[in-house]
């Protein structure tokens, strides 16, 4: 990513990663002359610009406190908060606005700290956010004050990452502020409002493609796992009414005569001895991947033999039973170790009937299916209703038909990570272009006085992609 360090804007060099359909800081001319700023990590700045300080061209305070009871989702008075989105909090009625049109919003607490929000209505916003009013507009255009805060938050808004992290008003009015004429700023904020526009389309398609690749994948998945690879042989009804037609000669099978089931528990956290040992403990926030080879947290033998911990041994399928993720996923992976596991686990140990790796598809590919199992638990959150889930029934094909099934899959998969990997490494070149192109319009690194947008400003489309 760009780093927008002292040295960085000091020698005029924000250039991002070069990409079609966006301009380059390079390909902009300088300004004829620089000056000193004064400021170390600034360096120097066009001749004709002055640096100037935030609290002379604004008014700070602190936002109100507003009490959970008086927010609503509808409302005359929108609200902001610490967020780094830009969106409302809420709405209020009985409140007086504290920022009008062309005023900013400093999220002044938390890891949202800097991100500014231009406000374009009445609002007002939360204890947790830092208000700027505009004292002149004929002196200072806020849009371009926007760029200026998001695009060196990292300097202006820098805080020490402690347990609750935050911002004063004191801390907001001793920032320098680097200005050009208003109709200078206008104009920067101009270019910045078309570019930034621009880039942010090419991002969210890239965003979408990610999306559809995950579809993709999934449906990949769930097909094969449900209907075979060969599209011409006999089928024949299941008798499952959510799964429909199989293959003629696939089994159907509940998933009880088919694995093995082991739980988990926690240790006592009061016993030291018992977590200082090399046996992974798997919980549900190790479940991030397909395959499990370590744990966050270890457990000893001795917390094994005290405890009465399971070893679940490699080439079992590990299920997360109880948890909120239970309510978008169903995680599941294939232990490549000897491990042992909590009580919001479960391993499942394959029969002869079904290899782990067809398994851990088989049941990816039935997810929707599986959450007719999930229900809530007593504290609220989710739960997975084992002794419903192991009467589950299933499609099972021949050990032979398995392997071709699982090795087709994971062709599949792998080429739809790559075109995946590629779509996120692209919105990342794109982010850190965004990054660079304001960094050196807001600093003066590059004179943008003579642009004009293009007669069809229209962000460029991208050619469609075959995923598989």
């Amino acid at each position: 990513m760009t780093n927008l360090s002292g040295a960085n804007l000091n020698n005029g060099a924000a250039v991002g990663p070069q990409g079609e359909g966006m301009e380059s800081p390079s390909t902009f001319p300088k300004y004829p002359a620089y000056k000193d700023s004064g400021v170390e990590w600034l360096g120097e700045v066009p001749q004709h610009w002055v640096v100037t300080k935030f609290s002379r061209h604004f008014s700070v305070r602190m936002g109100e406190t507003i009490p959970e009871t008086e927010l609503s989702e509808e409302g005359w008075l929108p609200v902001y908060s610490a967020t780094e989105r830009d969106k409302f909090y809420g709405y209020v009625d009985e409140r007086k606005p504290l920022v009008e049109n062309g005023d900013l919003v400093i999220p002044a607490r938390g890891n949202s700290i800097g991100f500014v929000k231009l406000v374009k209505t009445s609002a007002t916003a939360t204890q947790t956010t830092i208000v700027a009013n505009v004292l002149d507009h004929k002196i200072t255009e806020s849009s371009y004050v926007y760029y200026w805060c998001l695009g060196l938050r990292k300097i202006l808004f820098y805080f020490d990452r402690t347990a609750i992290p935050q911002i004063t008003t004191e801390y907001v009015c001793r920032n320098p502020l680097l200005l050009p004429s208003l109709a200078e700023q206008t104009q920067i904020a101009r270019f910045l409002d078309h570019e930034t526009a621009r880039i942010d389309a090419l991002i969210e398609e890239q965003q979408r493609l990610i999306e559809l690749l995950k579809e993709k994948r999934q449906a990949v998945i769930s097909h094969a796992v449900t209907k075979g690879l060969d599209p011409t042989v006999p089928m024949k009804d299941s008798g499952v009414e959510w799964l429909g037609e199989v293959p003629a000669h696939w089994d159907i099978r509940k998933l009880k005569s088919l694995v093995s089931v082991r739980g988990g528990s926690t240790p006592s956290k009061e016993i030291e001895h018992y977590w200082r040992g090399d046996i992974p403990w798997v919980s549900p926030k190790d479940m991030k991947s397909e395959r499990i080879n370590d744990s966050i947290d270890h457990v000893s033998d001795l917390a094994i033999k005290d405890g009465g911990l399971n070893i679940v041994e490699s080439g079992a399928v590990l299920i997360v039973v109880r948890g909120m993720i239970l309510i978008h996923s169903v995680p599941v992976a294939i232990t490549d170790v000897d491990v042992t596991i909590n009580q919001d686990m479960k391993a499942m140990t394959p029969g002869k009937k079904i290899s782990c790796d067809y398994l851990l598809l088989l049941l990816q590919g039935v997810r929707d299916a599986v959450f007719q199992y999930i229900d809530s638990s007593a504290h609220g959150t989710r739960k997975l209703e084992w002794e419903r889930f192991e009467l589950f029934e299933l499609p099972i094909p021949s050990h032979q038909e398995q392997i071709k099934i699982v090795s087709f899959i994971e062709k599949q998969k792998r080429a739809l990570e790559d075109l995946a990997e590629q779509a996120a490494s692209a919105i990342d070149l794109m982010t850190e272009r965004r990054s660079a192109l304001i960094s050196a319009a807001i600093t003066g690194k590059i004179d943008v006085r003579g642009w004009q947008p293009p007669a069809r400003a229209q962000a460029p489309e991208l050619e469609e992609v075959e995923a598989v």
